[in-house]
């Protein structure tokens, strides 16, 4: 494969330990001085032209592994026509045993405006296709949610791109190890912000899963306005939360929700809850609930399970036939 075009490799370690592997780039670093978003702004009134800045912050703990593979090699290409290269991976790399503390936020900047976000671990390797790459040193976790968040409301639109863009700034708000990214997401499901803003936002929620992440969840399966945003809350509290927690949540939904749609997704949300917790659960809504609709739901995810008490049920339920 070719190799070629490569302007600059830079190793992890060789210039900040958190700084990226980055080849394929015109490097430059500068001090976030003055706070992150007087430096984004100079940048991006001096940045016609295409380039990448990017910076590290602290992640949530866990073995969150954020890079791309290519054909058996890891690194990711940042620019679109850089396939003809490869990125190549350091012989020297240390195997980790647990998680990386920071991740990586990288903005695409052309026309003074950011078109692009992406998240990335520190020892993944990137192509940045020959662009410039700034990398800034000193940026506060705080100001960093802060400007994601506003990329995220800014581009809550119709379009696909628009969209794109606040998925992946809601992401990376979620991966911080902050307590302002809670505070940020719940902002996010305001009832004043677009239906899809505050789906991503309870998804970013759900990826945190500490208690007060769940708490903002348990208020949004209950009081959204939306069918859809409850919904999925409850969804992402049967894989999130313990038993009892799950349990009360979802049966609440089941029974006093004001949709039968959302009462529906409530049913689902029992079959994601694990070691088939839920089992029982859809059971007694099988015998009991007193919509023909639930029922009838919770009949048909009982016959996808293959657990024997689901079976049992259901052969109980044939033989009074």
């Amino acid at each position: 494969m070719k190799r070629a075009g490569l302007l600059a490799s830079i190793t992890l370690g060789s210039v900040l330990a958190q700084q990226p592997h980055v080849q394929n780039a015109h490097m430059e670093t500068r001090a976030a001085t003055g706070g992150l978003d007087a430096t984004m702004s100079a940048i991006l009134s001096a940045q016609s032209s295409p380039a990448w800045v990017g910076y590290a912050v602290p992640i949530l703990p866990g073995d969150r592994q954020m890079c791309c593979w290519n054909n058996s090699v890891r690194g990711c290409f940042l620019e679109p026509g850089s396939n003809d290269r490869t990125v190549v991976v350091t012989n020297n790399q240390t195997i980790k045993l647990e998680g990386p503390t920071e991740f990586v936020v990288l903005y695409r900047v052309e026309n003074r405006q950011v078109g692009k976000v992406r998240s990335f671990s520190p020892e993944c390797d990137l192509d940045a296709g020959g662009l410039p790459f700034i990398w800034l040193t000193g940026v506060n976790a705080a100001e960093s949610i802060k400007l994601l968040e506003g990329i995220a409301r800014d581009n809550a639109g119709a379009a696909r791109e628009q969209n794109r863009r606040a998925d992946s700034a809601v992401t990376a708000i979620a991966m911080h190890a902050d307590p302002a990214a809670e505070q940020s997401l719940e902002g996010l499901l305001a009832a004043s912000q677009p239906d899809e803003l505050r789906r991503r936002a309870v998804v970013g929620l759900a990826q945190r899963n500490n208690p007060q992440a769940l708490n903002i969840l348990m208020g949004v399966a209950h009081n959204d306005k939306s069918p859809h945003v409850r919904g999925q809350a409850l969804f992402w509290i049967a894989q999130r939360a313990g038993q009892k927690v799950a349990e009360v949540a979802i049966n609440d939904a089941i029974a006093n929700d004001p949709e039968t749609e959302v009462k529906k997704k409530a049913v689902f949300a029992l079959t994601q809850m694990p070691s088939g917790e839920g089992v029982p659960l859809l059971i007694q809504v099988a015998r009991t609930n007193r919509n023909a609709e639930v029922r009838k739901q919770a009949m048909f995810w009982l016959g996808q399970s293959k657990d024997e008490r689901a079976l049992a049920f259901i052969e109980e339920v044939l033989a009074k036939r």
